[in-house]
């Protein structure tokens, strides 16, 4: 009979390799995996608060509403502001006659959020655990009820921007990977202020998004997978 020490670096080394392999195949392969024809891609924009939430929403902005639908918008608790503006951009579209009054084309998600201004690192963990499996249900267990979308992703793409709840978010996108569930593809968009260097939440997803987007191109790296394409917002 194997130990449980066998045991546990058995599972330790499938997770590894399994690992790797969601990672590597996240460098390589950037066309949807799924190559089923879509006349609409239904997105995620993360609003992570104030100038985040501008940025995220001024991006969103320059979509074409037509194309990108429904949309769903996910803030942290107790962030009203993004919601609002969320609400203000959908209101101005729909006055500009860009979207159908036949059905909602977007939806507002809340999720807790990971760590609040000036918390302490020692009561983080369980706010950021609580944040985690909150994701996991959206990205992992919510998905398997909704009728008629069997094994689809909640969205297609899911576009972030920080800070450092989107990182909880991409985790638990992460670990659907490696379980083998239907993923967003996910774009991560460095934010405008940073000029020289990558923010926190950029480094620490870095090799996890399908798409890494810099808005200044001191950002560039030779060889890394940044991708240039100007200021955006």
């Amino acid at each position: 009979m194997p130990s449980c020490t066998t045991i546990f670096w058995s599972i330790l080394l499938f997770f590894f390799v399994r690992l790797f392999f969601v990672v590597s195949s996240r460098r390589i392969r950037l066309v949807p995996g799924n190559p089923r024809p879509l006349q609409t891609c239904s997105i995620a924009i993360f609003l992570g608060s104030g100038g985040h939430t501008s940025e995220a929403l001024k991006l969103a902005s320059a979509l074409d509403f037509g194309r990108y639908s429904p949309r769903t918008y996910i803030v942290s608790e107790g962030d009203a502001f993004s919601a609002q503006k969320a609400h203000a951009l959908e209101h101005i579209k729909a006055t500009d006659h860009v979207l159908s009054d036949d059905h909602p084309q977007y939806k507002l998600l809340t999720i807790p959020r990971a760590r609040r201004v000036h918390q302490s690192l020692l009561s983080t963990p369980p706010d950021a655990v609580r944040s985690l499996l909150a994701c996991m249900y959206l990205v992992s267990v919510r998905p398997l009820f909704k009728k008629g979308a069997f094994r689809q992703p909640f969205v297609d793409l899911l576009i972030l921007n920080g800070p450092g709840t989107c990182v909880i978010l991409c985790a638990a996108i992460l670990l659907n990977r490696l379980i083998g569930l239907p993923s967003p593809r996910v774009m991560y968009v460095e934010s405008f202020a940073r000029v020289k260097t990558l923010s926190l939440s950029g480094k620490l997803l870095y090799y996890f998004t399908d798409r890494f987007v810099v808005q200044w191109p001191d950002l560039v790296q030779p060889g890394g997978r940044e991708v240039y394409r100007g200021c955006l917002v």
